[in-house]
């Protein structure tokens, strides 16, 4: 059984490293690796404060290379006007609580993420009999519990659109979490994914380190309702996109990335669902409430 869709190096994304460990991939987005994930920067640089958007918090401990980034693209003590949640693990919002209490920032999210967000549920347990590689093994031991930015939090607005990103839409990529959103620009056919799908094997310390170009689908280890997911992947593969920038692995562009990403979610039972594993016999869902465990 296939597991990934290699890629070349020539389907990175043209990266401006920038010198302070951001990567501009368009003139008003650019990357920034924490240790195991991104974090994404939305505004033209020098913009200021109030003039940029956080898109995910990275990882316990990465505040300070966020803030250091920040104002290194944005201008000293700018703050961004929000920060979006693409969803709401452990590695996607660990610098959130400080940041957004810092920066005095409003926090957007899919209303279904809420509650690991308001302290009042955390995630399932992550499934070490995925397989893959160390971080799939360890994943028992990850943090599920929520943080609690519930006197800044807010929904996004229900029009699709995303506050203080003119031009971007919101779109709701349930699976990996109940709450998962993908951000999409039509005019330039943007992706930014969050763990909808991603390109490296996350399950793999070792892929994470190396950052093997691969068209994969969510990190297994977390993905809580695999139908649920693969609509997300073949809702996302529609769009076409040419630009793709994810929550683990390197920017990717064009139309070898375009296709694959078609090729993933046509065969996606194939490559990106494991063999076996606890949320493969049985999802954890929203509808029956084992998507959300007491805190």
């Amino acid at each position: 059984m296939s597991e990934q869709i290699p890629l070349h190096d020539k389907d990175r994304a043209t990266e401006d490293d920038r010198g302070d460990g951001t990567r501009q991939i368009a003139s008003d987005l650019a990357y920034l690796r924490t240790i195991m994930v991104n974090v994404m920067f939305f505004g033209k640089p020098h913009a200021g404060d109030r003039r940029w958007v956080l898109i995910d918090a990275g990882v316990f401990g990465g505040k300070s290379s966020i803030k250091s980034a920040a104002e290194s693209r944005f201008g000293a003590g700018a703050r961004p006007a929000a920060i979006v949640l693409t969803h709401g693990h452990f590695d996607h919002v660990g610098a959130l609580e400080d940041l957004a209490d810092e920066w005095d920032v409003p926090v957007y999210a899919h209303s279904l993420e809420h509650p690991y967000l308001t302290g009042e549920a955390a995630y399932p347990d992550g499934d070490p009999s995925v397989g893959g590689g160390l971080m799939a093994s360890l994943s028992g031991l990850l943090p599920t519990k929520p943080v609690n930015v519930s006197d800044r939090l807010d929904a996004l607005p229900e029009d699709g659109s995303v506050p203080f990103m003119p031009g971007w839409v919101w779109i709701h990529t349930p699976g990996h979490s109940p709450g998962h959103i993908s951000l999409w620009r039509t005019a330039d056919r943007t992706l930014i994914a969050g763990d909808a799908f991603v390109t490296t094997k996350a399950e793999s310390a070792y892929a994470t380190a190396l950052q093997t170009p691969e068209l994969h689908g969510p990190p297994r280890y977390f993905t809580i309702d695999w139908p649920k997911s693969k609509t997300s992947v073949e809702t996302l593969a529609a769009l076409r996109p040419d630009l793709v920038v994810t929550g683990h692995g390197r920017a990717m562009q064009g139309p070898n990335v375009t296709e694959g990403l078609q090729t993933l979610a046509r065969e996606f039972d194939h490559i990106a669902v494991p063999s076996d594993g606890e949320y493969v016999r049985r999802p954890a869902t929203v509808e029956d409430g084992s998507a959300y465990v007491r805190s």
